[in-house]
């Protein structure tokens, strides 16, 4: 299927994954843009799969209202995407996933960048995530 996409097409998907993750809208339609055998390859060496990506982003959601997600520059090369994310909110309650763990709500608004790479596999599912990310920058805004 990657081979007869687009390339629009091929990033139409993964910024409609995006926004599907973020919003928490449609949960029905997220889990079909992931294989089954997904692997989220995250920074400090945390791997989980998709259970473990979706309850990350439920931690989002519920710690963040007026989410955004964002896409900068995207590569597409093969079955690979590389891009810059950027994902916003304003901190109104706990963020029980943060890379210092749970975090009490400051009242700001929190700007997350990352660099990501995703693998494909051959339906034009997302098999792979790799993110990296300044968790140090991002301790700053939580505190």
């Amino acid at each position: 299927m990657v081979d007869r996409m687009s390339r629009d097409e091929f990033v139409a998907r993964l910024v409609r994954a995006g926004e599907l993750e973020v919003s928490g809208e449609h949960p029905d339609q997220v889990e079909g843009y992931f294989s089954p055998d997904f692997t989220f390859h995250g920074p400090g060496g945390w791997e989980a799969g998709y259970d473990g990506l979706q309850a990350y982003f439920q931690s989002w959601r519920n710690a963040f209202d007026n989410r955004k997600i964002t896409r900068g520059i995207v590569v597409v090369e093969d079955n690979y995407i590389a891009c810059q994310t950027t994902m916003e909110g304003d901190f109104v309650r706990e963020f029980t996933h943060s890379p210092a763990g749970a975090l009490p709500p400051n009242g700001q608004h929190i700007v997350f960048d990352l660099i990501n790479i995703f693998r494909y596999d051959d339906q034009g599912r997302i098999l792979d995530e790799y993110i990296q990310t300044d968790n140090h920058a991002l301790l700053q805004q939580l505190s």
